[in-house]
């Protein structure tokens, strides 16, 4: 059965406390970044390429020109290769209240359109993104004037130091892998070997599974739910075949400087320190869209001018925060509906 439209009175006037609370938050935050010297920007939706990761999928639309020429355009899925031009532009500390765009995502935690909060740091470790959430999530609850996050019965104190757990560490604790004997200097993995020890832990792991399958099958039933409980969780150092756009790190090749936030078992944010080797992103982006191509028949587009600009970009640690999920655990919302003004339809 369908919810009442959320435009009726009754339904607007549930949704009203959140929503006043959601301006609070942003009003915080925005505050607190200026007060740090940060721009805010205003990335463009249209961008030649959505993002390039297989299974992030985009809605596109065609620009058609003066001359009654065809392009296709999507929206984006993040702000993130427009934001990095700017760093190579030369902007050292920018953010963004991003709407941005996800296609085959519905359901309490996902929403069509939604907001990204993102920003970036140049010359600046990834490290302080760590930081930075922290305050963030402080800021959220003193907004909502909450001293708890809550979602689905689970808890977490924002003001507590978050919990800091490798990739390595958390498979080996929750599901008892060795996650990093799968993974070679070269970045090269061992299928066969981690969906052994997935299936050893209780994991169904199907005959054409790739080792990215079994990655994060285990990550979505062994790890995720064990994170944020209590007190708030950062899950970092990820393996470099799940690096997306981060850095190796200088310490081990096998890792890579990216960390995702948690809290009462919900992503929020997902952070990097930035690569700029433009080659191995280009190599990277290339198999990304060899999967997408092999697992739903479709590819996007690589942004040959974001790739220009990674080669000129000065080094940077940039993050994703998932705007309205923080407003959900800040109020207690249970659906992301409930803190975003004017839902999409449910069709």
């Amino acid at each position: 059965m369908s919810r009442p439209a959320w435009w009726r009175p009754e339904q607007h006037a549930q949704r009203r406390p959140f929503l006043a609370t959601r301006g609070r938050i942003k009003s915080a935050i925005r505050t607190h970044l200026e007060g740090q010297g940060f721009s805010e920007i205003e990335a463009a939706a249209l961008q030649v390429s959505p993002g390039n990761e297989a299974h992030l999928h985009a809605f596109a639309t065609d620009l058609i020109g003066h001359d009654g020429a065809t392009h296709r355009l999507y929206l984006h899925t993040s702000p993130e290769f427009a934001a990095k031009k700017l760093l190579a532009a030369g902007e050292t500390r920018i953010f963004d209240f991003a709407r941005v765009w996800r296609n085959r995502e519905r359901g309490p935690l996902h929403h069509p359109e939604f907001t990204l909060l993102e920003w970036y740091r140049a010359e600046a470790p990834y490290q302080t993104l760590m930081a930075d959430c922290a305050e963030l999530m402080g800021l959220a609850a003193e907004a909502a004037e909450t001293k708890t996050f809550r979602w689905r019965g689970l808890e977490a104190d924002p003001f507590a130091e978050p919990y800091r757990v490798t990739l390595a560490e958390a498979f080996d604790r929750f599901a008892g892998i060795d996650l990093l004997a799968t993974v070679s200097v070269s970045g090269e993995t061992d299928r066969d070997a981690l969906a052994a020890a997935a299936r050893a832990s209780g994991i169904r792991v199907a005959d054409d599974d790739t080792w990215a399958d079994v990655f994060s099958r285990v990550l979505v039933e062994k790890v995720d739910p064990n994170l944020g409980l209590g007190r708030p969780t950062i899950l970092y150092e990820y393996p470099t075949p799940e690096a997306a756009l981060a850095r190796p790190t200088a310490r081990d090749p096998r890792v890579a400087e990216r960390f995702e936030l948690f809290a009462c078992g919900v992503e929020l944010a997902n952070a990097f320190g930035e690569l700029t080797d433009a080659a191995e992103q280009r190599r990277r982006f290339q198999a990304e869209m060899a999967e997408k191509q092999r697992v739903y028949g479709e590819a996007y587009p690589i942004d040959e001018d974001f790739l220009a600009a990674l080669a000129r970009m000065s080094e940077a640690s940039g993050c994703a925060l998932g705007f309205d999920r923080l407003v959900m655990l800040a109020t207690g919302a249970e659906r992301i509906e409930q803190v975003v003004w004017t839902p999409v339809a449910e069709l």
